[in-house]
This record gives structure tokens, sequence and C-alpha cells, in this order.
């Protein structure tokens, strides 16, 4: 039988695997970003044409896009979490104004 304590620690561990993950995930996104991109920049080069830049444009953007959400929505104290920081304080002023 689990203690209200226990509880709270399985979910504070469950949190932390889960934004741990996502940042590892976007990590990864950005080296695997990088290498293919150096290759295709070095490929592009060799053939005398500058058409790497839209594989590094177009991709460049989804990894923005996945950064933003791994690091600005569900990172530790992403926009979010403050968000919803701020709503408690304000919910629990009203409830409680003293």
């Amino acid at each position: 039988m689990r203690t209200e304590n226990q509880s709270q620690e399985h979910e504070l561990e469950r949190q932390a695997r889960k934004r741990a993950g996502a940042k590892l995930g976007w990590y990864i996104h950005a080296c695997v970003y990088l290498c293919v991109n150096l290759l295709l920049v070095a490929l592009s080069a060799a053939s005398g044409r500058g058409w790497a830049v839209f594989p590094l444009l177009g991709w460049g953007i989804g990894l923005a896009i996945h950064g933003a959400v791994v690091f600005l929505v569900t990172g530790g104290a992403g926009l979010h979490e403050r968000l919803l920081q701020r709503e408690r304080e304000r919910l629990s002023l009203q409830r409680d104004p003293w």
C-alpha cells in the first residue's frame, strides 16, 4: 500500500523521466541533423551547386519546432509550467485573499 508521499515521489520520478527522455530525443535529433547536413553541404559543394540550403532550412524549422515544444512547453521551468504556476497563485488568492 502506497502512502501519499510515495505516490508523490513516484509521480515526480515519472515526470522527470518523461522530461529527460524528451530532452534526450531533441539532442539526438540535433546530432543527426548536424551530421546529415554536414554531409549534404559537402556533397552540394562538391557538385558546385547550392542545393543543400533547402534541406538545411526545412529540417532546421522542424528541429526548431521540436526544441520549442521540448524546452518551452514541456520543459522543467518551461512556459507551460510557469503559466500553470501563475494560474494556481491567482486561484489561491481569489479563494483566500489573506
